[in-house]
């Protein structure tokens, strides 16, 4: 039997976009998004990436892939995919690991779709096809610029313009994937030979990232995108102020302060406590309010942080608990660093518009009105299946 193996190159020296494939769409890393579309179809039988760099490489491992370490003289601006590839495969042959079809991702199109990725492995599989690509149907009139910027049309007369429906459609590229026999593309040691197939794909998955514009429209299209997840982790950590909190506080004339929280946000710790998911409140903020809300929840509380990003790093290594499975939930910017290194980065409902675009998850609640039991409840489910639990309410002034 030969294996169906997703390839993903991903080399650390991209220009355009320095660090491009770590950069988040939808809260998940490019190179996590791709992973994840591997692993979703059911017909890939290993995921691997091919990379230079340590850091993606670490991620990579988190989210779930075989790392092939891909070397320099491969790794340079002027490296084709198809030299990665193909180092891939030796790699693998060399642990005798019998690779039938190949499937090239690549993690700069953050809407790969899985379905379509199984489809053009059946094709494949199948010897219907000896290579497929993912594309979308466009019937767009298309032009060049000829001899002195003249316009020239190439699809189509310029003098004859018939309807959509009289018209035979285009294929476009989307990037996103391409699936080949493996033996075929040892010999042309290219990604089009032989038979080749289209896997035709949603229009709105169309994306590739090379520019910050194309980042940044990227993260705007994914809520409308991405399909909701079970929130399955193994601990959560929280901001305090603005998500424990709704963000306010009370001052006394003597300068003592008091802040308002949820007892539903309460039940809801109680509840992750009880299921033994480790719970840490990480904040900057010093006022002793903090500690006496840990103490009063029975959770691990650091406060007085400058870099939350580190904090949490170190809090995560000494727990044993990899970043990836970890859920921060945030409301404002000193959150984003934090956000950005774990594997479920969450916003309150009424966060900063930077810590939403930065979130994987944006709860209905706001903070200090029950966000914290919203996502507790959200852990558990994915943990137990749904289940129904009354929603308390109330809030009160804790000194």
């Amino acid at each position: 039997m030969s294996d169906v193996v997703a390839i993903i190159p991903a080399r650390g020296g991209s220009k355009g976009i320095p660090r491009k494939n770590l950069r988040r769409v939808g809260g998940i890393p490019l190179i996590g998004r791709a992973i994840q579309a591997a692993r979703r179809c059911d017909l890939v039988d290993r995921v691997c990436v091919s990379t230079d760099d340590d850091e993606i490489a670490a991620v990579a491992e988190e989210w779930g892939a075989e790392i092939i370490r891909r070397p320099a003289d491969l790794s340079g601006d002027t490296a084709s995919s198809e030299s990665a590839i193909l180092h891939a495969l030796d790699d693998l042959e060399a642990r005798e690991i019998n690779v039938g079809v190949v499937a090239f991702l690549q993690a700069t199109s953050p809407f790969i779709d899985s379905e379509a990725l199984a489809g053009a492995i059946r094709l494949v599989q199948q010897r219907r096809r000896d290579s497929v690509f993912s594309a979308i149907e466009t019937y767009g009139f298309l032009w060049r610029k000829g001899t002195g910027d003249c316009a020239e049309a190439i699809n189509h007369r310029a003098d004859r313009r018939p309807r959509r429906q009289d018209r035979e459609p285009h294929y476009l590229e989307t990037g996103a994937f391409y699936v080949m026999r493996a033996k075929g593309f040892r010999t042309v040691q290219h990604r089009f030979f032989g038979s080749i197939g289209i896997a035709e794909v949603p229009e709105r998955t169309a994306i590739e990232i090379d520019s910050f514009a194309e980042l940044e429209f990227a993260r705007a299209l994914s809520p409308l995108v991405d399909v909701p997840e079970p929130l399955d982790v193994d601990a959560v950590v929280t901001d305090f102020d603005g998500v424990h909190t709704d963000d306010t506080v009370t001052v006394t004339e003597t300068g003592v302060e008091s802040v308002r929280v949820s007892r539903a946000d309460g039940m809801g710790v109680a509840r992750l406590r009880a299921a033994h998911i480790p719970f840490l409140i990480l904040s900057t903020e010093q006022n002793p309010v903090v500690g006496a809300r840990g103490r009063k929840l029975r959770v691990e509380v650091l406060q007085g942080v400058d870099d939350k990003a580190a904090a949490l790093r170190e809090w995560a290594d000494a727990a044993r608990i990899p970043l990836s499975r970890i859920a921060y939930l945030g409301n404002d910017v000193n959150d984003i660093p934090a956000m950005d290194i774990v594997g479920w980065p969450v916003a309150v409902g009424d966060a900063d518009p930077l810590v939403l675009s930065a979130a994987r998850i944006v709860l209905d609640r706001r903070g200090g009105d029950g966000a914290v039991r919203e996502l507790a409840e959200r852990v558990l489910r994915a943990r137990r299946g749904p289940t129904s639990v009354p929603f308390l309410h109330e809030n009160r002034t804790t000194p």
